[in-house]
């Protein structure tokens, strides 16, 4: 430089001078593309995952991380109406997401979901046969099945001997107290609008009105509606038949080993947690990765194992533990797929839903 600090007199000179000496300092340090790409200061690329509470183990999680170089940050959330609700609010800063399967069509025509590449997840070519071309994304566009199962009825045999094959045991009397439903607007009124003989997924506004009025007259039977810890009710006999989802049940079964499980007779729900990338996600390659990876065999195998919840990878269920493998709450046979039905997206006859299911609860 050709002036020196001595020559430097005025408060405006010095300013200039000290910017200079700033930019030539800065100019010598390393970029981060210039710095080390492995070393100990370099920069960790973070997953979003934003999930069910509980569906993934924290092992699992720390191999994906050793495996990727990564670190994978876990959010939750405990229904699909937050998920959804929490994504149309903005919030843009998830990779990974797990809407169950009618959330999946809503969620696409919302624009919230990315394409998938499938060459990329090579893991969903073992879908089981029965997990794909589903109605609501039948060529896997946005979505792959994770964990699926059934809704049925946990019972306990010592109490009730003769084994309920229909939902109309739901309404019996003589259970006045020790029956739970679902907090779950559409399982309860599936559990009804298959006791009437009709779908879950009608759009009859008088028969939903029927359904509403055969649920407000089961009402006063009930003990409580929850989606949460009913396995626990279960297994401490505070109620003797629960409404829900078969691996919450089998857990139950695990506790209090009289507790048994039935897909009804007049049909039920099959369901499935969907994996996803969001459409904000700027690292959709690492996304689809880290998808390919809880669809892996041995990965799918350990979770089914942790959870109760069938795995969508059909090799997986030869590694499950023959106890699981076996228990049709699980696993349901082959004799009940004809009776299962998927819930779909209702359209604007969701209102009817809300407002009948209102209607219920403030009885």
């Amino acid at each position: 430089m050709a002036l020196t600090l001595r020559q430097i007199t005025t408060s405006s000179n010095r300013t200039w001078i000290a910017a200079l000496l700033c930019a030539a300092i800065l100019a010598c340090q390393p970029t981060p593309e210039d710095g080390p790409k492995n070393g100990p200061q370099a920069a960790t690329t973070t997953l979003h995952y934003f999930t069910w509470s509980d569906y993934v183990g924290p092992e699992l999680l720390a191999e994906f991380e050793q495996q990727a170089g990564v670190k994978v940050v876990v959010d939750t959330f405990s229904s699909n109406e937050e998920l959804l609700a929490k994504l149309q609010g903005g919030a843009s800063g998830y990779d990974v997401a797990v809407p169950s399967d009618f959330m999946v069509s809503i969620m696409a025509r919302e624009g919230l979901l990315a394409e998938l590449d499938l060459s990329q997840i090579p893991n969903a070519r073992y879908l089981s046969e029965g997990l794909q071309r589903l109605p609501f994304d039948p060529e896997h566009r946005y979505s792959i099945p994770y964990l699926w199962g059934t809704v049925g009825i946990g019972y306990d045999s010592a109490i009730i001997s003769t084994p309920p094959d229909s939902w109309s045991v739901l309404w019996d009397a003589k259970y006045k107290g020790k029956i739970s439903m679902l907090n779950d607007q559409r399982e309860v009124f599936g559990a009804a609008l298959r006791s009437m003989g009709q779908s879950m997924n009608t759009r009859d506004p008088a028969v939903i009105e029927g359904a509403k009025a055969k649920l407000i007259r089961q009402k006063p039977l009930v003990k409580t509606y929850t989606s949460d810890h009913y396995d626990q009710l279960l297994a401490s006999g505070d109620v003797v038949l629960a409404h829900g989802w078969g691996g919450p049940v089998a857990r139950a079964m695990a506790e209090r080993p009289s507790i048994r499980y039935v897909v009804p007779k007049e049909g039920a729900t099959i369901w499935s947690d969907c994996l996803v990338v969001l459409k904000t996600s700027q690292k959709r390659e690492l996304a689809m990765r880290f998808v390919n990876f809880l669809l892996d065999r041995d990965i799918a195998a350990r979770t089914t194992n942790r959870l109760l919840f069938a795995s969508s990878n059909r090799e997986a269920k030869a590694l499950v533990d023959p106890k699981a493998r076996e228990n049709p709450a699980v696993y349901p046979p082959d004799t009940a797929f004809d009776r299962l039905e998927w819930m779909v997206d209702v359209g604007e006859a969701i209102r009817l839903y809300d407002r009948a299911w209102t209607e219920v609860k403030l009885r």
